[in-house]
């Protein structure tokens, strides 16, 4: 045999204390990444104090699930048939996971099968049936299943298990987005930097050249200053650049009022993502609180299961004590057959005898009456446990009821996510288209502010 690693790359989860060979056993194992998987991993139930991995009394392998990515942690299921597993005895199992090299990963705590008792184990269910049938049927009888009690809890158990699971996951592909959306909104920004940069140098350029072909143009003056037709021209052509620089100033004007429009929808885009962010900080307190609630809910049904086999010991004393009453009732109903025999001998003895008898009569009858005393109080139990199973039932639909508002909120913020994709996408389609506009009016601008 193996010896196990110290650092387990494979961890059993929800093993119980107890199992019925009737019913079918499902183990739960979680797989950390550093886990090599393998078609040939296998999963054996074991005698405690196994010397060979040959001494397994039946396995079942470990299959990968269905998307798994190598080298990443996940949560698994097998399951051992009813025919398979072995009979109610005292003997102690316990769960061994086998690589494809016959090491042994891991093993869980030690376990035993039981037969289940008729009071400590079992519940009854009704069958479900469609409103259609029941109109057809209402005459008839309910239909009542009898299942053992650790194996419906646990059902529930590992239902609500994977509703917590999906829950996470669906807060995790929130979070994700939530990480996608900062990247985009990253990346637009630098785009919006680097277009400004470029439009900046390029400012820059035309006031370089609009500077040399103003000195050009002094020159030129310089020269011509005796021709009244050129003076003229420049006149008009000054005139002309004024009113271009009056236009140039408003278009100026309404191009910082749309970058102020921008500015403020980044600032509520952040402010939306700020909230989103508490919508999620809220939805991680509410998994842990309904964690705890889960763990609660566990104590109180092995508390429970405590009381049931206190009242359980004690029905049985009753009945011996019963029992016991019974055969000193039949050896009394002896002795009054040798009294009635003896009657000729002695009457004294005949009056001891029916005096003795009397009083144990008398001590039956109360025996008899604490026995239906005790009886009434193991029913009142009985009730008690069955109204806290209606409780955890009420509980288990409240929690259903909650998990759905919860995924109906996440819906709602994918669509509010898309809605706000879109938005931006647009918006730096517009942008986009104009920048190019906004070259020629700035060059003007420049043109008659140096010719003024």
């Amino acid at each position: 045999m193996e010896i196990q690693d110290p650092q387990s790359t494979v961890v059993f989860r929800n093993v119980g204390q107890f199992y019925f060979p009737q019913t079918r056993v499902e183990c739960h194992y979680s797989v950390t990444s550093a886990h090599m998987w393998s078609s040939s991993d296998w999963i054996g139930i074991f005698k405690v104090g196994y010397s060979s991995l040959r001494e397994y009394h039946t396995y079942a392998w470990s299959l990968v699930p269905e998307g798994y990515t190598e080298g990443s942690p996940v949560d698994c299921c097998v399951a051992f048939q009813a025919f398979y597993l072995p009979r109610p005895s005292a003997v102690e199992y316990h769960f061994v996971y086998v690589d494809k090299m016959g090491k042994v990963c891991a093993q869980s705590r030690s376990f035993t099968f039981c037969a289940p008792k008729p009071l400590d184990e079992l519940e009854t269910l009704r069958e479900e049936r469609d409103e259609k049938d029941e109109d057809d049927v209402e005459d008839e009888e309910e239909l009542l299943l009898v299942v053992p009690r650790a194996h419906l809890l646990q059902h529930r158990l590992e239902e609500c298990l994977r509703e917590k699971a999906q829950l996470k996951r669906a807060v995790d592909e929130a979070k994700q987005e939530i990480e996608e959306e900062k990247r985009s909104n990253a990346n637009a920004k630098e785009d919006w930097d680097r277009q400004k940069e470029a439009l900046v140098e390029e400012v820059e350029d035309l006031r370089q050249i609009l500077r040399h072909k103003c000195d050009a143009l002094k020159t030129a003056e310089g020269k011509h200053k005796d021709v009244e037709s050129s003076q003229e021209n420049l006149n008009s052509e000054l005139t002309h650049l004024m009113s271009e620089k009056v236009q140039s100033k408003q278009q100026i004007k309404h191009l910082l009022d749309e970058i102020k429009v921008l500015n403020d929808r980044e600032k509520e885009r952040n402010v939306e993502l700020e909230r989103l962010k508490e919508i999620l900080m809220k939805l991680s307190s509410q998994i842990k609180q309904d964690e705890e609630k889960r763990k609660m809910l566990q104590a109180e049904h092995e508390a429970t299961q405590a009381d049931v086999r206190d009242l359980q010991s004690r029905l049985e004393a009753s009945e011996r004590l019963a029992e016991g009453l019974r055969r000193e009732l039949r050896e009394l109903g002896t002795r009054q057959g040798h009294a009635h025999a003896e009657m000729h001998q002695s009457r004294l003895q005949v009056a001891q005898l029916g005096l003795q008898l009397s009083e144990e009569k008398l001590l039956l009858r109360e025996e008899r009456a604490n026995w239906a005393l005790e009886r009434e109080a193991f029913r009142s139990a009985a009730r008690a446990d069955k109204q806290k199973v209606d409780e955890l039932r009420s509980e288990v639909r409240r929690k259903e009821e909650r998990l759905q508002e919860e995924t109906i909120k996440l819906e709602k913020l994918q669509a509010e996510f898309k809605r706000e994709n879109d938005r931006m996408d647009q918006e730096t389609d517009t942008n986009q288209l104009m920048l190019p506009g906004l070259v020629e009016p700035i060059f003007r601008e420049l043109t008659g502010s140096i010719m003024w």
